[in-house]
């Protein structure tokens, strides 16, 4: 008779101890890993921060068109040396803006590996303000931007005589101003040249004076787009006209020769 089987063992082999060296050598390429990351984030931050490799060395200026590009990068005063990273770009925009009030906008682009440039948009303006032997430039927000000796080419010279308006208390010279940038603004290209100056007395007395001695009663800023069209239209049919009266764009009147 065979006799009771004998009972099994579970030796170094069995499945109670298997798992322990195949879990070790599962954590292995884990902790690998993990090392490699450390030490590469590491190692970029090294490399964006602490060495000489991507610095800023050069500083670029584009799109001015009154400014130079030296002026530019003077004022924008960029920290050559510094970690291109590092560098704070909101900071120099502020600093640009700040010190030449004829920046409009800039645009501070990080050019790897060591070069910031500066893109720049400049402010246009679209009225001219006599002062002493000078001329203030107001840009289409109404921005007195910068003073010059002479007047730009093309550029309207706008006259703001409203001392004696009734309605001067509720349309102040501010709000006045803000509404002649507005006609001068949205005149068409072809128009706008042939403007000289913008005559305003009051709320609804804009008078635009243009080339040849022809006189323009605008009336009041509103309607803008119409007037404009209308005042087009009488140019052409009437050229030599004298005096054109556009206060009410849809009779619009020309006399004189």
């Amino acid at each position: 008779m065979a006799g009771p089987e004998p009972k099994k063992r579970s030796g170094p082999s069995g499945p109670g101890t298997a798992r322990a060296p195949l879990a070790r050598l599962r954590r292995g390429p884990v902790l690998a890993a993990l090392a490699a990351a450390v030490l590469l984030a590491g190692g970029g931050s090294w490399a964006l921060y602490g060495s000489d490799w991507l610095r800023v060395e050069q500083v670029t200026a584009e799109g001015t068109d009154v400014l130079t590009p030296q002026q530019v990068v003077q004022a924008a005063a960029v920290p050559v040396g510094a970690p291109l990273a590092s560098v704070d770009t909101d900071e120099i925009e502020a600093r640009l803006r700040g010190r030449l009030p004829r920046v409009d906008s800039v645009d501070v682009v990080r050019s790897w590996p060591n070069g910031i440039g500066l893109e720049v948009t400049e402010r246009k303006p679209v009225l001219l303000i006599k002062k002493d032997a000078d001329f203030v430039e107001v840009d289409g927000s109404g921005v007195r931007f910068d003073t010059v000796p002479k007047p730009p080419p093309g550029v309207p010279l706008l006259e703001l005589d409203a001392a004696r308006s009734p309605s001067l208390r509720r349309f102040d010279e501010d709000r006045l101003l803000i509404e002649a940038v507005g006609v001068a603004a949205g005149l068409p290209e072809a128009l706008s040249r042939e403007v000289l100056r913008v005559r305003v007395g009051s709320y609804d007395s804009f008078v635009l004076e243009l080339t040849r001695d022809r006189t323009v009663m605008w009336g009041s800023a509103e309607q803008g787009e119409a007037k404009a069209r209308a005042l087009t239209a009488l140019l052409k049919a009437a050229p030599r006209g004298g005096h054109f009266d556009v206060s009410a764009p849809t009779a619009p009147a020309v006399s004189g020769s």
